[in-house]
């Protein structure tokens, strides 16, 4: 099976990325790609590896990297505009970006021009923000399946409805798609163990952390995360601090920004780190947050959701809290019985190293790839 896996980077990380490596720019679209794949930021390659390892032929499209598809247009004679060579990085995640791109010069024809070159079966894409529907027309002439995976707040129905498949990690989101027409099906994402091999040993220095963005999505968390702030020893790391009040007191324990394996390293240093789902996420548990804490085993104290029993054991692997201050008190009761801590994180690394791996993800993905393929076929 010929897969091609198709994502966008946050533009913060990409400029960071590129800062760090000067002469990346002029590298070949190869390079590029393996050096962004290497940083481990978002999904990086977990899928395509493990992908590869079931037999699969695999390629990782960054498709709003601008230096990475000029070099790939250079190379394969496609035509891209320069001036897009001088935009920022801000090409990401951003509401209805489909309809943006499409007007701008090259970015989406080239990233078109990759997936026609490389004649996949299967499509996969990680941002449905992405192609216009009318891209995704024009691509479903010659991709036999194009599946789509989310877990975030919903673009317009006219981007969702050309997808063969909507894979989701939100429980909710499934029938919501199937009565829009469109096949969806649950499926949960997970954890990588080339992370630990990133890191190595890490001295466990911060007593608890948040790690993680700040955003209008988030705005429920904000208070919760200030009363840990005024109430715990509570150190932050992550993106969306300059949105928030000068007062706010999350402020004086920010620490900036933090990508890749700095982003893993923040939450392998943390003895215990704070998780809460986005406002889309509802009643149920589903966030990368979940996997990344208990994967680099740090003990993970997160939002009491419906289904997280399913996931992992609470109270054994995991701690769930329901209020902000029932989140205080359980970190404060935490950190002064380290004992009891370290056994739940040990226990919860366990649960994800033995069933939240990405390697055992894809092997419950190739199926349902091949189910729906032969569907199309």
């Amino acid at each position: 099976m010929r897969i091609a896996v198709f994502d966008t980077y946050y533009s913060r990380f990409m400029t960071m990325h590129y800062r760090r490596n000067r002469d990346l720019r002029s590298a070949s679209s190869q390079k590029q790609t393996d050096a962004l794949l290497e940083a481990a930021f978002g999904t990086s390659d977990f899928y395509s590896r493990h992908l590869k390892e079931l037999g699969c032929d695999v390629i990782d499209i960054v498709g709003n990297c601008v230096p990475l598809q000029s070099a790939w247009a250079r190379e394969n004679n496609e035509p891209f505009s320069p001036w897009a060579m001088k935009l920022p990085h801000r090409f990401f995640r951003l509401p209805y970006i489909g309809a943006r791109l499409a007007a701008l010069p090259g970015l989406l024809e080239v990233a078109m021009a990759r997936v026609r070159a490389f004649k996949p079966d299967v499509l996969y894409c990680q941002d449905l923000s992405f192609f216009p529907p009318h891209a995704l027309m024009e691509l479903k002439k010659t991709v036999p399946l194009i599946v789509g995976q989310i877990a975030c707040p919903l673009p317009p129905d006219g981007f969702l409805r050309p997808y063969n498949l909507i894979l989701t990690s939100f429980p909710h989101f499934v029938p919501r798609f199937h009565e829009m027409g469109i096949k969806s099906e649950y499926f949960r994402i997970g954890f990588d163990t080339r992370v630990l091999d990133i890191l190595g040993d890490v001295p466990r220095d911060v007593p608890v952390s948040f790690v993680g963005g700040i955003s209008r999505h988030h705005g429920k968390a904000i208070p919760l995360l200030e009363h840990l702030a005024e109430t715990t020893p509570i150190q932050f790391f992550g993106y969306g601090a300059a949105t928030l009040s000068r007062s706010s007191p999350i402020r004086q324990r920010h620490n900036g920004e933090v990508w890749g394996p700095d982003m893993y390293r923040a939450l392998a240093r943390s003895r215990i780190t704070v998780n809460r789902h986005i406002n889309v996420a509802e009643s149920n548990a589903n966030n990368m947050r979940l996997y990344e804490a208990t994967g680099v085993g740090s003990l993970l104290i997160t939002d009491r959701k419906d289904n997280l029993g399913e996931i992992f054991d609470v109270g054994k692997e995991v701690v769930a809290y329901s209020s902000p201050e029932e989140a205080a008190e359980l970190i404060r009761y935490y950190i002064d019985h380290p004992d009891e801590a370290d056994a739940i994180a040990k226990a919860g690394q366990a649960r994800t190293l033995k069933d939240h791996t990405y390697k055992s993800r894809m092997k419950e993905l190739m199926p349902i790839l091949e189910r729906h393929l032969e569907k199309q076929g």
